[in-house]
């Protein structure tokens, strides 16, 4: 029989310094016969399972390592029968399963091209050897030891190690039998400085409740998906043409319980659908429902990139949501937030005790308005994990889109920066270069991958080519926000209608740029927080007025060229700022302006979604046409919408609190005109001013039409007529 291995060759290993426990760990030749080495803090005793029955190991004297040698091999994969705390426990050794040869999807990895690096990295159920467990792999380059902790080894990082990968910068363990629900996260050394963190897994995709932040072993997917119909409608689908109205929403505060609980993914799937069918969306947009730690941040501050959020449920509860979703007709809209991420220790910033995720530069690394970090886009690893989140999202879960949140932070190397607290890039610029390929792959890889699923750029400047294709030149969003659109329009409706005809050019100069991109015209969130005041309490008047300029607001956005966007509450006239910690204000409906707005809302989305001149050339200057926008001195607007099969409807916006009688338009044809819509309706709140029945064009030409109408124009009031005969 060999002699004892001296305690010197387990001093990595009990000082936790080892980087491959394999080397000592498991089963080994020894001589004639072979040696298993098994390491345990905690345990009394330890016995493998042998031909011969259980047969004890022994204890090196003064450790926690314990050994045993025979002639003959245990059976392969060993079991162990360990005695803790006087309870025995039988398992798999986990040093019985080495590393599996993962080396290609490392390469591609390591190139920055491996878009599912989610199936390579993380948690990951697997049965080996035919013994179910989980592998563990995580992306540390600059460790030294790196160990699976959790609550199935009392958090303790000598008990399981992992090994290294060597160049690709990973680490892998196999733990047999760990089951769903087990909470764990990475305990890493940092090989330079031997500074020691416990961080939470990049790749985890559940975590325990706030404010607990260790991520979930998962099953396997197992979840049954019905909407198969959904995706190959979607795929064949024309979204160039086709209407886009959305209803962003925070889902932690559109409804609660009576004692403020959330709902839950499915108690919204009972209610949700249903509501934004009956309201006429398409779409519903979701603020960032990836795992956070904070409320207040509404998901933007994201420290898991792969894991809904578990305020809401478990991941097959959300899927539940976007199934039920589907199959109401509703597309999902997923806000996707890859410019930066928050500095908790227990999460990605300095990962290994290096600015892995980040720039170590600050003026490169960190984002001064937000006290957060900014992805290093140039690092390949980077990139495989964000474009693999947004694959993740996108197949695991049927995302029909991503909103990405602040692309101008992205783009620019002096965002929000003054001189001297940035860095110029290779060419002596401010753009960010690794973002933009960072960006352009994104969205030639969701549109290779994903037929029919939309990306969609919060971005505020006048950066070119935003939503135009990567091979023209461009970054390949399917669609950008219309930031110019909502300040100038919101600028303009706060105003006092009595000086709204020195700011004409608020609501026309917008024409000039209107179809340079695929613009989505927004009222989001951002405008109804902050002390900004909610929707209505931006409007001027009295309670009348404001109430009109709300309504004409929303027609003004809902006739205007582009996709739209509400967020949530804005359709109740709600007073007050959007409140995260409370759910909407669902009692003013009991009152008849804020039931009427609500009204409205409905009415004016089913409008756009069944008359194709309000959705088809929404991107096109061919659907677009002023009737007359030089008239500021009485402040009313009036244009066509055009569809490609030459349908039409006629526009006219009377923006003070002043009614227009005997108003003159021109129009494309003579005959019977019919009003669609008109915002002053009794049924919305209004004084129901209008013109009731049909209106008969005549053949005189005005303002470059062929014929003319003789309106009443309501106050504070939209009008949206169609000839009678178009159905």
């Amino acid at each position: 029989m060999a002699a004892e291995m001296p305690v010197k060759t387990f001093e990595a290993l009990i000082e936790a310094r080892e980087h491959d426990p394999f080397r000592v760990l498991g089963l080994h030749p020894d001589g004639s016969g072979w040696r298993l080495t098994v390491f345990r803090p905690h345990a009394e005793s330890v016995a493998v399972e042998t031909a011969a029955g259980w047969q004890a190991l022994s204890r090196v004297a003064a450790t926690d390592v314990f050994q045993w040698r025979g002639g003959a091999a245990p059976p392969s994969p060993c079991r162990l029968k360990v005695r803790q705390d006087g309870v025995e426990t039988v398992g798999h050794d986990a040093y019985a399963f080495p590393p599996g040869d993962a080396s290609h999807a490392f390469y591609l990895f390591n190139q920055g091209t491996n878009f599912q690096s989610y199936r390579l990295l993380g948690a990951l159920p697997e049965i080996r050897c035919g013994v179910a467990g989980v592998c563990f792999r995580v992306w540390a380059p600059n460790a030294g030891r790196v160990s699976v902790v959790g609550d199935f080894n009392r958090w303790d990082g000598r008990a399981h190690p992992m090994c290294s990968l060597g160049a690709s910068g990973a680490w892998e363990l196999f733990i047999p039998e760990l089951a769903a629900g087990t909470l764990y996260k990475f305990e890493i050394r940092n090989r330079h400085g031997g500074a020691v963190m416990v961080k939470a897994d990049p790749y985890a995709r559940q975590f325990e409740k706030r404010p607990a932040t260790a991520a979930k072993v998962t099953a396997a997917d197992d979840y049954a998906w019905r909407d198969g119909d959904w995706l190959a409608r979607r795929a064949g689908a024309d979204w160039l043409h086709a209407p886009m109205s959305v209803y962003e929403m925070h889902v932690g505060s559109w409804m609660r319980h009576p004692d403020n609980r959330f709902y839950g993914y499915r108690e919204l799937a009972d209610r949700l659908p249903a509501y934004l069918k009956d309201m006429g969306y398409t779409h519903v947009e979701f603020l960032p429902l990836m795992e956070h730690p904070l409320d207040e941040s509404w998901g933007y501050q994201c420290t898991g990139f792969f894991a809904p959020t578990s305020r809401f449920g478990t991941p097959d509860d959300l899927k539940a949501l976007i199934d039920a979703l589907h199959g109401a007709g509703i597309g999902v809209i997923l806000d996707w937030v890859p410019g930066h991420f928050p500095a908790d220790a227990w999460a990605l910033a300095h990962f290994d005790g290096t600015a892995l995720y980040e720039h170590e530069d600050p003026r490169l690394g960190k984002h001064q308005d937000w006290g957060t970090h900014i992805f290093n886009y140039g690092r390949d690893e980077v990139r495989s994990f964000l474009l693999s989140s947004a694959h993740w999202w996108l197949s695991e879960f049927h995302i029909d889109g991503l909103r990405v949140d602040a692309v101008a932070s992205m783009l620019y190397l002096d965002y929000s920066r003054k001189a001297g607290e940035w860095l110029p890039n290779r060419h002596g610029g401010r753009e960010n270069l690794e973002a933009i390929d960072f960006l352009r792959a994104l969205n030639e890889m969701v549109h290779r991958e994903f037929p029919g699923a939309l990306t969609v750029a919060e971005e505020s400047t006048a950066w070119p080519m935003v939503s135009r294709p990567v091979y023209l030149g461009g970054l390949g969003f399917s669609m950008k926000w219309n930031m110019g659109w909502m300040n100038d329009t919101l600028d303009y409706i706060s105003r006092d209608p009595v000086h709204r005809r020195f700011h004409h050019d608020k609501l026309t100069f917008g024409q000039l740029y209107a179809y340079s991109e695929n613009f989505v015209l927004p009222l989001s969130h951002d405008e109804v927080v902050h002390g900004k005041g909610s929707l209505l309490g931006k409007m001027p008047g009295d309670e009348w007025q404001r109430h009109g300029n709300l309504r004409l607001l929303l027609t003004y956005q809902m006739t205007a060229p582009g996709r739209k966007l509400l967020f949530m509450g804005c359709e109740l006239a709600q007073p007050h700022e959007w409140r995260d910690r409370e759910e909407l204000p669902w009692n003013l409906l009991q009152w008849p302006l804020h039931a009427g707005c609500q009204r409205l809302v409905r009415d004016l989305n089913h409008l756009y979604t069944g008359r194709p001149a309000l959705h088809d050339l929404d991107f096109s200057a061919e659907g677009f046409s002023w009737i007359d926008c030089h008239d500021a001195e009485q402040s009313v607007i009036s244009w066509l919408r055009r569809a490609r099969d030459g349908s039409f409807v006629v526009v006219i916006l009377n923006l003070t609190p002043v009614p227009r009688h005997g108003y003159r338009i021109g129009v494309p044809r003579p005959g019977a005109y019919r009003e669609l819509l008109n915002s002053d309706s009794r049924h919305y709140g209004g004084g129901d001013l209008g013109n009731h029945g049909a209106l008969m064009a005549g053949d005189q030409g005005w303002m470059n039409q062929p014929a003319s109408l003789t309106l009443t124009l309501p106050p504070l009031a939209g009008l949206i007529l169609a000839p009678a005969d178009s159905g």
